[in-house]
């Protein structure tokens, strides 16, 4: 049976891991969901290697809202660097899913995108882990997760 990691923040303003699990059991059966919350986006790496190493999770989702602030950008820079080192160190894939404070112009529009966000890249997961020809078929298409997908160049 598939494990998928779940790792989310206390840091965040909404619940994106209810969102994913959502997403996630609403499309598949026929896996295992563990969940670790941490409380701030740079203990998200090592939550990660946790659920792969401990939890033996098959892939995990990334979970964070970094705030509008330059040190909050500066955090999400690094906790990112930190997610990139884990999948190398592990040779599985982190589905970062951070959603920036200040990419909505309120919270009404925040918690929409948040929930977007995450539910499309729970079926990243999927694809990734049970139909990968699936993303091969849409590479080049420009799809984005959250707003509007940017569309093909051609």
């Amino acid at each position: 049976m598939k494990r998928i990691g779940i790792a989310d923040t206390t840091f965040a303003r909404y619940d994106m891991a209810k969102s994913a699990e959502d997403e996630l059991k609403s499309n598949i059966t026929g896996f295992k969901i563990v969940r670790y919350t941490v409380p701030g986006i740079k203990d998200l790496p090592v939550a990660c290697k946790k659920l792969f190493e401990e939890q033996n999770c098959d892939i995990v989702m990334a979970l964070g809202m970094p705030g509008p602030k330059p040190i909050d950008k500066q955090c999400a820079h690094e906790a990112s660097t930190g997610l990139i080192q884990t999948q190398l160190m592990c040779n599985k894939h982190i589905i970062e899913v951070f959603v920036h404070e200040d990419e909505a112009s309120n919270g009404k529009e925040l918690v929409w995108l948040a929930d977007r966000r995450v539910r499309e890249h729970a079926l990243n997961v999927i694809d990734l882990l049970f139909h990968p020809k699936n993303l091969a078929r849409k590479a080049g298409e420009g799809l984005r997760e959250g707003f509007e997908d940017a569309g093909p160049i051609r």
